[in-house]
């Protein structure tokens, strides 16, 4: 069986086991499992599900773009915006590596139960902030975070709170879950696939042209 981990990442902790020149917190942090590796990635500024797993395929099949794994995010933005703001996400929004592909985007209330955040989102007094719940399927870098600011609403705080099938629910931040998974069919690229084929022995269909000896009359 393959291991898969639930990881509600905190504010400020970066998604890696290693530490840089600046101690910051990592992942190793938190998680004391061996032998489990990110499957994708959590901006440092982000909070909420990161998948760690010991199985290759199950990381590929969880963070490879080609797979389009759904992911929805609870993002409090300055402002309010209005339908057809929301309307724009949902139909794709250009940024400056592309168009967005379309988007599943609502207005929500402040999740319940949302642990307080450490440091708490800087609030101006003037303007009002609200939350959304987004859903995508691309892992562009910070890309919900782009999408919102090309709206004209900058985002405060951002929670993934779902990969796929896997969700936040019953994980307070720093907290992980051990899940099991069962073992995926390791699927062969293209090229290897190639490769084996030419190395494999052809089956001879007809039969050969060679010309036999004739046998010498042997002497009486």
């Amino acid at each position: 069986m393959a291991k898969l981990v639930l990881f509600n990442k905190p504010y400020l902790v970066l998604s890696q086991f290693r530490a840089n020149e600046h101690t910051e917190q990592t992942i190793a942090d938190y998680v004391k499992i061996p032998k489990v590796y990110p499957a994708g990635r959590l901006d440092k500024d982000s909070e909420g599900l990161l998948l760690l797993t010991d199985d290759g395929q199950w990381q590929h099949k969880i963070a490879h773009p080609t797979q389009k794994m759904s992911k929805t995010y609870w993002v409090q933005v300055e402002g309010l915006p209005q339908e057809k703001d929301l309307q724009r996400l949902r139909e794709g929004i250009e940024l400056k590596d592309g168009m967005t592909l379309p988007a599943k985007v609502q207005h929500m209330d402040e999740p319940l139960g949302l642990w307080a955040r450490q440091p708490p989102i800087r609030q101006r007094q003037q303007i009002p902030d609200c939350w959304l719940s987004v859903t995508i399927q691309e892992g562009r870098n910070r890309q919900v975070r782009r999408m919102t600011a090309a709206m004209g609403y900058p985002t405060l705080r951002l929670i993934r709170y779902r990969i796929g099938s896997w969700t936040l629910d019953g994980l307070d931040t720093g907290d992980s879950r051990v899940l099991e998974l069962p073992q995926l069919a390791r699927v062969q690229s293209p090229k290897t696939q190639k490769k084996r084929m030419i190395k494999q022995p052809f089956a001879l269909t007809h039969p050969t042209n060679k010309r036999t000896k004739r046998k010498k009359p042997t002497p009486r």
